[in-house]
């Protein structure tokens, strides 16, 4: 994340190869399959719980279960990456995503549903940020921020797709058949091991060396600042509307699993316009500016959520997909400018471990909140909360610029 040329004993290390880029489509699919681990299921937390006899607080657990390891996992993945290659560690996350995913539908019980969840979220931790590595390995500028920008309309949209299938899926046939969908992350598997061209040589710089530099970029106040905006990001995402809203419509308007899906895709076509016109806004206004609206969409949007009716929430739900849409690809692109070239896989990962920290703790919070509050206090609770961070970071001017260079080739 630090601007200035890399040292010469640094720039020796860097040994790959340049190539043309992968192909868009395969690097798409590849955050596809990252956003299946919880939001396929997300609709259905209510009847899995039920079916195992276990109490609605335990929602949170079942959720975080898919993403707990990855805080731990995301680091060391983006340290093999940048030592081995995107290649060779993407594939095996892909197969034991892929694979553990899948068994899940065969739990006898809770606890066994939880334990194959961890074990998943072991291959889940290092897809989102090797998809982001490999968009800054091959592009730069306004067309990473474009590319970003369009990775970031698909995980909106399938943040939308994927609650909505889980939904239908559980009315028609039942909730096991929700694992069968983890299937996919085999056949991704197979195609980039089969077509992604990734001739990287093994690096041998020392790992506490590594460790010590991607240390040095994150006491940086800016760099710090962007991984713990994109963990309260994810934790609002993850925690408040993608746990919350569908316990919210259950126990408060009584809607069953394919309305709560459909609910949770209204935000669908506002975060995807957004995510995809992120370049324009981009050149007119500062990084900081757009994080602190997105922040304060977010904050609005969940205390009309809680205080009012159901259209009222599913208008603020459509307004909501704007925070997606502007927060998401900003605030990864502040990650991958400020990236040193050698130290990309692991910072990027780091960003990541934050993601899943907030992802993790999220829907945990949210458990524990409603075993105390109503779901509707619990959601304008949020909103005020997220509201005041809003705030804190417009005014605070901590945040860089972080306006992309535009190509002379674009």
């Amino acid at each position: 994340m630090a601007a200035g040329p890399v040292a010469s004993g640094q720039a020796a290390s860097l040994t790959a190869v340049r190539t043309g880029p992968p192909s868009r489509l395969l690097v798409f699919s590849v955050t596809a399959m990252a956003l299946l681990n919880n939001s396929v299921l997300m609709s259905s937390t209510p009847e899995i719980l039920e079916s195992f006899g276990e109490p609605i607080e335990r929602a949170g657990m079942l959720i975080a279960a898919g993403t707990v390891t990855g805080i731990v996992a995301a680091p060391a993945i983006g340290f093999l990456a940048d030592r081995y290659g995107r290649k060779r560690v993407l594939v095996p996350c892909l197969l034991v995503f892929g694979t553990f995913g899948s068994l899940g539908g065969f739990s006898p019980s809770l606890e066994w549903l939880l334990v194959i969840r961890v074990i998943q979220g072991l291959g889940s931790a290092g897809l989102i940020n090797l998809v982001v590595v490999m968009i800054t390995d091959h592009w730069s500028g306004m067309e990473r921020t474009r590319l970003l920008g369009q990775n970031s309309a698909v995980i909106t949209t399938f943040l939308a797709i994927f609650p909505f299938l889980g939904g239908a899926t559980t009315d028609l046939f039942g909730w096991r058949w929700n694992f069968a969908y983890y299937g996919m992350a085999l056949i991704v598997g197979a195609v980039v091991a089969w077509s992604l061209d990734d001739p990287w040589e093994v690096q041998r710089i020392p790992v506490v060396q590594r460790l010590r530099e991607a240390l040095a970029e994150l006491s940086i106040p800016a760099n710090a600042m962007v991984i713990s905006l994109g963990s309260l990001t994810f934790f609002v995402m993850f925690g408040v509307f993608l746990t919350l809203i569908p316990i919210h419509l259950h126990e408060t308007f009584g809607l069953g699993p394919t309305q709560r899906g459909l609910v949770a895709a209204v935000p669908a076509v506002t975060s995807t316009a957004t995510s995809l016109a992120v370049t324009w806004f981009r050149v007119r206004m500062s990084a900081g500016v757009m994080v602190a609206i997105g922040l304060g969409v977010f904050g609005a949007t969940f205390l009309a959520m809680g205080l009012g009716s159901l259209w009222l929430l599913v208008a603020a739900a459509a307004v909501y997909g704007l925070a997606e849409g502007i927060t998401i690809p900003t605030l990864q692109d502040l990650v991958a400018e400020r990236a040193p070239e050698h130290l990309r896989g692991i910072i990027l990962a780091l960003w990541v471990s934050g993601l899943r920290l907030g992802q993790t703790a999220g829907p945990l919070a949210v458990g524990v909140a409603i075993g105390f509050w109503s779901t509707g206090t619990v959601l304008a609770g949020a909103g005020v909360l997220v509201t005041v961070v809003a705030v804190a970071v417009g005014t605070s001017r901590v945040l860089p610029d972080g306006r992309p260079s535009v190509d002379a080739s674009l």
